[in-house]
């Protein structure tokens, strides 16, 4: 086992979990992408809306680490990355203040954005705080009693989606809030992957996620509708921009838009194979990265789209 020294700088990059920071991106070029494609792309705003974004989602692996090891939900059978609370590489009360520090940071940079946009946004981020603690703590923990799903589709695609579209064009267009539903089941194949992985653990620990509830097979399922979902929105979406005044959505613009949603489809489709090739143990961690790539790989598609109609 690796030694990591208690606190260090290393401790606590190996638990902000970089290889998760893409869940963060991912929304915020999206978001960056419509308001480009109503020529109202502004760089400054752009860019607090993704440290912003990436913050928050440090926060939300911070406080995960946290209570995961204090409900005793990291232990010794774990299967998927090593947290640094559980191996001692940061001790509790440095865990909470380090989210204290991160919150904090995160809600000064956030507040930067009202010289750009109305004031009413400060609920917007006093809900993505509280998402971050409610995920996994609380009187009723979301993903403890399966709803993280829901909660991902929301507050890492629809929220962040529409609101940094939002502080650039102050508007988002309809097809740009169903381009946020995508994106959040875009991104949610990775919780699927991780729920899928820890779900005979999770279910010892009483973390009832949808898949402890329903099963290993829903599981495999699962985790290919998510993507396929996110494809069918995204050719529907792109369909409706790449349209021409004169026809409409028309055979064209569905075929344009679905050449460029082909290669998130085929990386899914081998992604999901080799879930269902795996099936059990820590070899499913692989599919973590891949996981991760395959959501870049469809919010860069998209943003080509949306940058294209232009």
């Amino acid at each position: 086992m690796e030694q990591i020294a208690t606190n260090s700088v290393k401790a606590w990059l190996m638990a902000s979990r970089p290889k998760t920071l893409a869940a963060a991106v991912t929304p915020v070029v999206v978001g960056c992408a419509l308001a480009y494609s109503l020529n109202s792309f502004r760089a400054v705003p752009a860019l607090i809306c993704l440290l912003f974004a990436v913050l928050m989602q440090v926060a939300a692996n911070l406080i995960n680490d946290l209570i995961d090891y204090l409900k005793g939900s990291d232990g010794e059978e774990r299967l998927g990355p090593m947290r640094a609370t559980a191996q001692g590489w940061i001790t509790p009360s440095a865990m909470k203040k380090g989210i204290a520090v991160v919150i904090g940071v995160a809600c000064l940079i956030g507040l930067s954005i009202l010289f750009y946009t109305t004031w009413k946004l400060v609920f917007v981020g006093l809900a993505c705080v509280v998402f971050a603690y409610f995920y996994t703590s609380g009187p009723y923990p979301l993903s403890y009693n399966g709803w993280g799903d829901i909660a991902v589709v929301v507050f890492f695609g629809v929220v962040p989606v529409c609101m940094t579209c939002f502080v650039q064009a102050d508007t988002c267009p309809y097809f740009g809030i169903w381009l946020s539903i995508a994106v959040g089941l875009a991104i949610n194949c990775l919780l699927v992957v991780n729920n899928y992985r820890d779900r005979d653990t999770d279910k010892a620990s009483g973390k009832h996620t949808i898949i402890v509830k329903l099963g290993e097979p829903f599981g495999r399922y699962f985790y290919l509708a998510n993507g396929l979902t996110a494809a069918i929105i995204g050719i529907i979406s792109l369909s409706i921009v790449f349209r021409s005044e004169e026809l409409g959505i028309n055979p064209t613009s569905i075929l344009k838009a679905t050449g460029l949603m082909l290669p998130y489809l085929l990386l899914h489709f081998a992604t999901w194979r080799k879930l269902c090739a795996i099936r059990e143990g820590k070899a499913l961690n692989v599919l973590i990265g891949q996981s991760s790539r395959n959501m870049l790989v469809y919010a860069i598609l998209t943003s080509i789209g949306l940058v294209l109609c232009r």
